[in-house]
């Protein structure tokens, strides 16, 4: 996916930015925190055969910077934007904060969902620590920036191994989180540490569902994601290799492989 693909369109009063690519069923990707859709493209270039649709979330990247943020408003984004683009029904595969996101579409939106993609997430609520420390990442872009939270992040979401030998994903995530308007990236900091928590819902997700781990994830281990998958009926469960948290970057062939293999046997 080149820079010269990307669109806009004009949802639920704000615009939103986002990449498309071919035809026939739809695969809605939705990128983490702090990033922008971009996270995904060598992922949306090998799925063909799917009609792969991958949005910037309101306050990230080429996205409008509105005022509200929640995984209510964040949610009901993208089922607007699935509406704009004639898509009734799509496999929804979230990334992290996108994980969120798809559990929040879940509840609000379930007729609209095929399938669930859950790459590197969790369906927990933050416990008080960890809204602290939410606060106090707030605090941070409010002194320092965006580039701040760059420089603190960074070695937290991507392996070990990655940040030694993939010096251009190392510069990727560092620009996206920096490129990033810091009242989107508060917005949605708020947005996580005030989200509902998902545990209870996952005994009862009636749909084909693949759970995503990366092997040496620093903030979800690859425990949780397990337990997750363990916790959805019929659930498939993958770790991939010399991956952290951002599996589809830091691992796309891998990944590409096996969301491929997951989309042919729904198909």
């Amino acid at each position: 996916v080149r820079a010269s693909d990307t669109h806009h369109l004009s949802v639920r009063e704000l615009a939103l930015a986002y990449y498309v690519q071919g035809d026939w069923f739809q695969i809605l990707f939705i990128h983490g925190f702090p990033l922008d859709r971009t996270v995904w493209r060598q992922i949306m270039a090998t799925l063909t055969g799917w009609r792969r649709i991958a949005p910037d979330l309101r306050g990230m990247g080429l996205s409008d910077v509105p005022n509200r943020y929640s995984m209510t408003e964040y949610a009901d984004d993208l089922v607007a934007l699935l509406d704009a683009l004639s898509a009734p029904k799509a496999v929804i595969c979230g990334l992290s904060m996108g994980g969120y996101i798809a559990f929040e579409m879940m509840r609000r939106h379930p007729d609209r969902i095929r399938a669930l993609i859950l790459c590197n997430t969790r369906a927990e609520a933050d416990a008080e620590d960890g809204k602290r420390r939410r606060n106090d990442m707030i605090g941070l872009v409010q002194r320092e920036g965006t580039g701040a939270l760059a420089d603190v992040m960074v070695p937290k979401l991507l392996a070990p191994a990655s940040l030694k030998v993939m010096p251009a994903v190392v510069e990727h995530v560092r620009t996206m989180i920096a490129g990033n308007p810091p009242a989107g990236v508060v917005g949605a900091i708020e947005a996580m540490r005030d989200r509902p928590d998902s545990t209870e819902m996952l005994p009862k997700i009636d749909l084909p569902t693949l759970v995503i781990a990366g092997r040496d994830d620093q903030l979800i281990p690859p425990a949780a994601s397990r337990k997750l998958a363990d916790s959805i009926p019929g659930a498939q469960f993958t770790l991939i290799p010399d991956a952290g948290h951002l599996s589809p970057l830091e691992q796309p062939v891998a990944t590409s492989r096996v969301i491929a293999e997951f989309l042919g046997a729904i198909d």
